[in-house]
């Protein structure tokens, strides 16, 4: 049954006027009887005949009156726009996918956000290793903090910071007791970084240009380890500003200019169009959006 059908219906009955029924409808006298004698044979009754006039409701249309009423309602209920949204009487969990590094210099602010407008809203960090595997698309991951590039077409993403790459060293390296030039910082013994396990990336390549080849001493997963033994050796590692802070008060590490032509970083937002009109989607996209600028001093 087509539910336009019961709509035109439950107005006729309410109106008894095929004429008030199609202004109440946006249509026409004309397509409103159409739809009437439809009617008529589905229900194999008159429903409504002519009395002077107006038309007047049969005793199977006074049977059905309030049903067909219930069900349009129903159907506006369901189909119509969602109740109003109240952060402090949401209770939803929301996964995040990032960085450790932007995690740790995110999680702290973010959850102090979130927990005094809706106490009962969670929020899960998970690894990247969600990375390129269709995370947002099958609903695992609610939002994606990083690098643009890798998502489905069909993702939605915003740009937010752009960060610059930044050497980091502890206090006493000797790498500090000359000027860092390329030369120089392509002889200091390096940490990668990298989930995968991969020894070269833009450094490297920003390197060869100038015919100049690091040492990569030791890989890690992922920035926090880095930190903790750049902290514990003459090894050096790389960050991007914004996100160190409270890494380089705890580990009494310093921070140095690379001296290489290197891109800035862009950090971004990237989500399903899913759950892009979720009212409680959006209000976690804002916070997320507000906590990364105040993180990154904007």
């Amino acid at each position: 049954m087509d539910l336009n059908l019961l709509r035109v219906l439950d107005v006729l009955l309410q109106e008894g006027s095929v004429t008030r029924a199609a202004a109440r409808l946006g249509s026409s006298p004309a397509a409103v009887s159409r739809t009437l004698a439809k009617l008529r044979r589905a229900a194999g009754d008159p429903l409504l005949v002519r009395a002077g006039q107006g038309l007047v409701p049969t005793p199977r249309a006074l049977e059905l009156k309030d049903e067909v009423a219930a069900l349009v309602h129903r159907a506006d209920r369901l189909l119509g726009p969602g109740p109003g949204f109240t952060p402090s009487d949401l209770r939803r969990t929301f996964t995040v996918q990032a960085a450790d590094l932007v995690v740790s210099g995110l999680a702290g602010s973010l959850t102090a956000r979130i927990r005094a407008e809706a106490p009962h809203v969670e929020v899960i960090f998970v690894p990247e290793s969600t990375e390129d595997s269709g995370a947002l698309r099958d609903g695992r991951v609610d939002l994606e903090i990083g690098a643009a590039g890798h998502h489905d077409p069909e993702t939605r993403t915003e740009p937010l910071v752009h960060s610059t790459v930044l050497g980091i060293a502890r206090q006493g390296n000797p790498l500090f007791s000359a000027p860092i030039d390329p030369a120089g910082f392509a002889a200091a013994e390096h940490i990668g970084v990298s989930r995968r396990g991969k020894q070269q990336g833009p450094i490297d390549a920003a390197l060869a240009q100038l015919g100049l080849r690091r040492r990569v001493a030791a890989v890690v997963p992922g920035h926090p380890s880095a930190l903790i033994l750049a902290s514990e050796s003459d090894l050096v590692t790389i960050g991007i500003a914004g996100w160190l802070d409270p890494f380089l008060t705890a580990l009494d590490l310093r921070t140095f200019p690379v001296p290489l032509d290197l891109p800035p970083v862009e950090l971004g937002l990237a989500w399903h169009p899913r759950t892009a009109a979720d009212p409680a989607q959006r209000w976690f996209r804002n916070r997320v959006r507000t906590a990364m600028l105040a993180c990154s001093g904007r």
